[in-house]
């Protein structure tokens, strides 16, 4: 395997590759370092002031052509402050002017039309019975795109038992005390149906061995669920998508473990009893 200073300088450059990518990370490293909560809040950037099951945004805005002129303004703003994150996509918003953008290896933010200004957080639109979060379907868009285009061999996955009535993609660590208790309850989990697939998210540079390790083993299973009880898992080094994980998790702006995504791409926790899990997901 490769060495622990290998390990760490890799974890490092994951998160400072760039100004852009220094600013926007800062608060996510910190939480990564530490994070490991049962709380929707903690386990994703996104605030839980506006149930995002309960946005307004409409379908036609969650697929609206990408802006390639507002894409190209970005970019053009970004190069020229010496920036060199890649722009894939400028969608627009309910809001006029402001558009919601999905840039390589950051968590999505919004801009405005000249491409001069970058707005990270939620936008929330009032004036109705209730607040509305003008990008939560739009984030939600993102992460059932991103998802789904994981290959199911980079996963670790948990088929239901009987009926597959929902599947949930959730980002893991080995050392995660709620990570854990999600996973002592895999099966009855997978007995309400529900198939579980883990992607890698080490919270800490030393967890980025033990994460590797699992993904390297022969059983995976066998060693993540070894992992879980606290075992000190060991395999050659090979090949793994952990490093392409943790890039996936920071494009859709996770910062604390366990983060649990259904297929729509709607985050649901943070660490869950199987019971209100399987309410969440639709899987009763």
């Amino acid at each position: 395997m490769p060495s622990p200073t290998t390990k760490n300088t890799v974890f490092a450059d994951r998160f400072s590759r760039t100004t852009l990518s220094r600013f926007m990370m800062s608060a996510l490293l910190v939480v990564v370092a530490a994070g490991c909560s049962n709380n929707a809040a903690d386990a994703t950037s996104n605030s839980s002031v506006v149930n995002a099951a309960a946005t307004k945004v409409s379908a036609a805005k969650v697929a609206a052509d990408n802006d390639p002129a507002v894409v190209e303004a970005l970019q053009t703003n970004l190069t020229a402050s010496g920036i060199e994150e890649r722009i894939v996509s400028a969608v627009p918003t309910d809001m006029e002017g402001i558009y919601w953008v999905t840039a390589e290896g950051l968590p999505s933010f919004f801009t405005d039309k000249s491409g001069k200004h970058i707005i990270q957080g939620q936008i929330i639109a009032v004036g109705e019975a209730q607040p509305v979060d003008i990008s939560a379907a739009l984030a939600a868009k993102t992460a059932q795109e991103a998802l789904k285009a994981v290959d199911k061999k980079e996963m670790i996955i948990y088929p239901a038992k009987g009926e597959t009535k929902s599947v949930i993609y959730a980002f893991t660590d080995a050392d995660c005390g709620y990570c854990r208790k999600l996973h002592e309850e895999m099966d009855d989990i997978n007995a309400r149906g529900i198939e579980v697939r883990y992607l890698a998210w080490p919270r800490s540079q030393e967890s980025v061995p033990k994460m590797e390790a699992i993904w390297c083993s022969q059983d995976r299973n066998a060693a993540m669920n070894q992992a879980k009880m606290g075992a000190d898992v060991q395999a050659p080094s090979c090949a793994n998508p952990v490093q392409e994980h943790m890039a996936l998790g920071a494009r859709l702006g996770v910062r604390g473990t366990p983060a649990v995504f259904t297929e729509t791409g709607e985050q649901v926790g943070g660490y869950l009893p199987a019971a209100q899990l399987a309410e969440a997901v639709g899987a009763n």
